[in-house]
């Protein structure tokens, strides 16, 4: 009869074992370091201030200009030469898109510290009270601005008030005409060599064109 012999195995609890695993308690997160805002370093003078108030308000000025100052100095450059485009200056800052978006609040903040020279234009501007140039062109003649319809299909389309102007300077090859709403000519001249003209627009024209002629300010 054949004995069976048994082998029993080492168990794999006990020390010394090659093959035990070795627990392994969690990793210790460390705490995330402290988070550092550096604050803003603004100018010393005016720029700064102007920089720190529109921080401040929120204001935003276009992406052209990297600083509320920086847009506000460019304005103050350009105000002297402005009526050269056949504008006054109030007209320029109000109707040339300065005041779009916060440009008016950074302007108001501005100017006043840059160039306050200019802050009378700056408060015409403002409110809207301020005197109209006109250089060339063709406008429609209404004390209003154009309405949509007249837009239409031309952003360019302005308007002249009816009154009296006055256009002075050397003048050569100077045309203006005042045509009624359906474009016939009510008066027109043509002024080969000219030191001052003068031209009332009734309130019953249609348009007023000028061609070659100084700037027209209103008497």
């Amino acid at each position: 009869m054949a004995a069976v012999v048994v082998l029993s195995g080492c168990s794999g609890g006990g020390e010394g074992d090659s093959g035990a695993k070795a627990s392994s308690s969690p990793s210790a997160v460390s705490p995330d370091p402290e988070v550092t805002v550096e604050e803003p370093v603004y100018a010393a003078g005016p720029e700064g201030d102007i920089d720190r108030l529109a921080d401040e308000e929120g204001w935003v000025v276009d992406d052209l200009y990297e600083s509320a100052s920086e847009f506000v100095a460019d304005i103050c450059d350009s105000l002297p030469d402005s009526g050269a485009g056949g504008v006054s200056r109030p007209q320029w800052l109000a109707e040339s898109g300065n005041f779009d978006g916060d440009g008016e609040d950074v302007l108001r903040a501005g100017i006043p510290k840059l160039c306050p020279k200019w802050s009378k234009a700056l408060t015409e501007a403002v409110s809207g009270d301020y005197e109209r140039w006109f250089g060339s062109g063709t406008f429609l003649v209404s004390s209003k601005s154009p309405t949509a319809a007249q837009l239409e299909g031309d952003e360019d389309v302005q308007t002249i008030p009816p009154g009296t102007y006055r256009a002075a300077g050397s003048m050569k090859d100077c045309y203006w005409e005042r045509t009624s709403e359906s474009g016939e000519i009510v008066d027109n001249n043509f002024a080969t060599s000219a030191r001052a003209i003068t031209v009332t627009i009734a309130s019953s024209d249609g348009q007023f064109t000028s061609r070659g002629c100084a700037v027209w300010k209103p008497v």
